[in-house]
């Protein structure tokens, strides 16, 4: 048996888990992280085009094949415009829209089901607020796994359809994701099926980080000042942290600048790390009837609260909300200034990072890099 190059580790308490059958930390119950030997810039990327450039860095066995649909490797796209209307001195956004079923969550599946196939599991479970569903259906079909998604019927059509299209089982409830992340854990007892819940496992967030080496990478192995990630659960925020940081381990990128300063944008309707932030909390208290339209921001209790405030404190971050029409006025003005078709989320963090700007909390000769984090046609019906 070939042995694996990582270790998995308690994000908070430092505890080892094995890596069989990895959930929460057994002393803790917090997210397990996978750890790596640092890896060198003496080691070669691996001469492919999609977010497994980046294998020397990744959860994958020597001579495994990970299941993949050619996520990553998205574009960064500069916009004086919008660096002008936020108050900017350089912006750019990265378009997760390019992804595979059209959103970031492409790349946490792709790491995920890599993992839940090479253990044998006999099927996946997810609970979802809409990108997650669509992208574990496409990647669990390309495993030839089987799936079943629980969604709010609140969730955006088009990504209902998709997830049909992809034969995955998909059971609509009422309520949100919290409660369809409940269904999700029971129906993973019963059946033995993985629950790829965000931060519930170790890898889905391996997935993510493949955004920070990218950005890192298309900046000249450098770190931008900023970086503006909308936030529900927190794990697309979390990864590009731990991606910098393994970068760092390793040389690719100056010592002296290692992280940016981070600023998680959530809607004014659920806001728990916001609101946890500004009242100097380690965690985050449920937040009661969530409401907005952009469906990723609809997570009223994310798992990854407390690693996700830390990395806030740790990088004099800042946590901010937009209205529904705040975020609806910028995700027109993101589309119209760069011809990318944004989810609301994306607007989302136009507006918290201006509001940012105004009141003196983000420089305004800052080099910030947002992300645009899905397709604005998975909300047209």
């Amino acid at each position: 048996m070939t042995t694996a190059s990582w270790t998995l580790r308690c994000s908070a308490c430092d505890t080892p888990a094995a890596l069989e059958r990895a959930s929460l930390c057994g002393a803790c119950g917090q997210p397990l992280f996978a750890r790596y030997a640092p890896v060198a810039t003496t080691t070669e990327l691996r001469p492919r085009w999609d977010m497994w450039r980046y294998a020397p860095f990744m959860p994958l066995l020597e001579g495994e094949a990970p299941v993949t649909l050619g996520e990553g490797l998205t574009p960064l796209i500069e916009c004086q415009p919008l660096a002008d209307a936020v108050g900017v001195r350089r912006l750019w956004i990265k378009d997760e829209a390019q992804n595979p079923t059209a959103s970031f969550k492409a790349r946490g599946m792709s790491a995920a089901v890599t993992r839940a196939r090479a253990e044998g599991f006999p099927g996946l479970v997810v609970p979802t607020a809409g990108n997650a569903g669509a992208a574990l259906a496409a990647y669990g079909a390309a495993a030839g796994m089987k799936v079943r998604v629980y969604a709010p019927r609140t969730t955006p059509r088009p990504i209902l359809d998709t997830i049909d299209a992809m034969g995955a089982e998909l059971i609509r409830i009422d309520g949100h994701i919290g409660d369809a992340g409940k269904l999700a854990l029971a129906y993973a007892a019963e059946s033995g099926y993985f629950a790829i819940s965000t931060l519930r496992e170790p890898y889905r967030v391996e997935g993510m980080k493949t955004m920070g080496f990218e950005m890192a990478e298309q900046l000249g192995w450098r770190v931008p000042d900023v970086v503006v990630y909308p936030t529900g659960g927190g794990e697309g925020t979390v990864g590009i942290w731990k991606a910098l940081q393994e970068l760092a381990a390793g040389g690719w990128i100056p010592a002296d600048r290692v992280q940016p300063q981070y600023v998680v944008a959530q809607a004014a309707g659920c806001a728990p790390i916001a609101r946890a932030f500004a009242a100097g909390a380690d965690r985050a208290e449920p937040w009661v009837d969530p409401v907005t339209y952009a469906s990723g921001l609809r997570v009223p209790s994310p798992l990854g609260d407390r690693v996700l405030l830390r990395v806030l404190r740790d990088t004099q971050g800042v946590a901010g909300t937009a209205t529904e029409e705040a975020i609806r006025d910028w995700t027109f003005r993101l589309a119209t200034a760069t011809g990318i078709d944004a989810a609301p989320e994306g607007g989302c963090a136009l507006s918290v990072l201006r509001d940012a700007v105004v009141a003196g909390r983000i420089a305004s000769d800052a080099e910030v890099v947002v992300y645009n984090t899905g397709s604005g046609a998975s909300y047209r019906a």
